[in-house]
């Protein structure tokens, strides 16, 4: 198999210049078919899964091989094509109601992730509205799909830089906690928050990362450390739990996350726990930052009551792999996110800026369409 850079090249890729390298990419188009880093098997194990029908795309976001709002959309946006690829119609009517159907397939995997909509609706858009025949559609959404993939790295890198610029100034060498994985594995190559950590050890600013586990799937533990160790990123990890007893102590300069849907007023719902962050960085008058592109930004939503909470299977909170941890006759409850108030966000950090909560709204002008 070609190189990882190689393969890249034929995305545009080659074109993003960034303030460090990365080295993982977790959605790769290549020969007709997409290549998945398998989230799952991560860190024990890396393992690459082949997509080449957009059923198996919409399983590989169900069950997590693709995670992270921003991977979410481009996975789904190449599952499009996928299902589009393989529509027989040839009246433009038939066709286009047959990609209704890949997109509402795709659409209820992840209830939460804004991008994940946001992207098949960017797809389905360019479907509708492009001139070419029929049969040329899959090969327009094909570029559509790619273009999805090489704006995010741009993005990424422009939060990491706008993340960079309101960070605290002292002390000069920071320390960053950080909640779930929002690096290269959450995106096309570059990250959120872990972008904004990226963009702060390129400049000689990072002390370390503290993550947390991120209990019950243990994103901190399995993906963001991974990510640390392959860019020789100074981390420690840490338990949920502890992220107040270590602010207590000094050992936090700020906190970064991501986010899976931002309301209007700057609600943000994101990896559950990260509410708890939110308010132990107030108890302890530690800046708290939420780092995303405007595509997560879901203006018809006024609040973070609107937002969707998934509900995932209660498994992940009884078993840790195949050892139940609990008594038989226990009830479980398992959101995957929480929404944490626009009044503990310092500032939300996107690719045009960072802003307070409150002038999000200025941003409007800049969203995707």
């Amino acid at each position: 198999m070609e190189s990882v850079q190689q393969m890249i090249a034929g995305v545009g890729y080659d074109k993003v210049t960034f303030s460090m390298e990365t080295k993982v990419y977790p959605v790769i188009w290549h020969e007709d078919r997409v290549l998945l880093i398998d989230q799952t098997r991560l860190s024990h194990e890396y393992a690459i899964v082949e997509i080449k029908r957009y059923e198996d795309m919409a399983r590989a976001i169900a069950t997590m091989i693709v995670r992270g709002a921003p991977a979410i959309g481009i996975a789904a946006a190449y599952g499009m094509y996928l299902g589009a690829r393989d529509i027989q119609k040839s009246d433009r009517h038939g066709f286009l109601a047959e990609l209704q159907g890949v997109a509402e397939i795709l659409g209820n995997t992840r209830p939460t992730a804004v991008n994940l909509f946001w992207a098949i609706e960017r797809m389905l858009k360019t479907a509708r509205e492009t001139s070419v025949s029929v049969s040329e559609i899959p090969q327009v959404l094909l570029a559509e799909a790619q273009k999805i993939q090489t704006e995010d790295l741009n993005t990424c890198q422009a939060i990491g830089d706008h993340g960079l610029a309101v960070l605290p100034k002292t002390p000069e060498q920071l320390n960053i906690l950080t909640h779930c994985n929002t690096g290269s594995l959450a995106t096309a190559g570059y990250g959120t928050a872990l972008g904004v950590i990226r963009s702060c050890k390129a400049a000689q600013r990072l002390g370390r990362v503290y993550a947390d586990e991120t209990r019950p799937r243990l994103q901190g533990a399995k993906l963001t450390t991974w990510e640390c160790v392959q860019d020789q990123i100074p981390v420690t990890l840490i338990a949920d739990n502890m992220a107040a007893h270590c602010m207590k102590l000094g050992l936090i300069h700020a906190a970064i996350v991501g986010a899976d849907r931002i309301a209007a007023n700057g609600d943000t719902a994101n990896k559950i726990g990260t509410y708890n962050v939110a308010l132990v960085a107030r108890a302890h008058n530690i800046p708290f930052f939420v780092a995303a592109p405007l595509s997560t930004v879901d203006f018809r939503l006024q609040s973070g009551e609107g937002i969707p909470i998934e509900e995932r299977d209660p498994k992940e909170v009884y078993q840790i792999g195949s050892t139940t941890i609990c008594p038989p006759g226990v009830e479980f409850y398992n959101p995957a996110f929480d929404v944490t108030p626009a009044e503990l966000i310092t500032a939300i950090i996107t690719e045009h800026g960072a802003v307070a909560p409150g002038d999000l709204k200025n941003l409007m002008v800049h969203q995707p369409s």
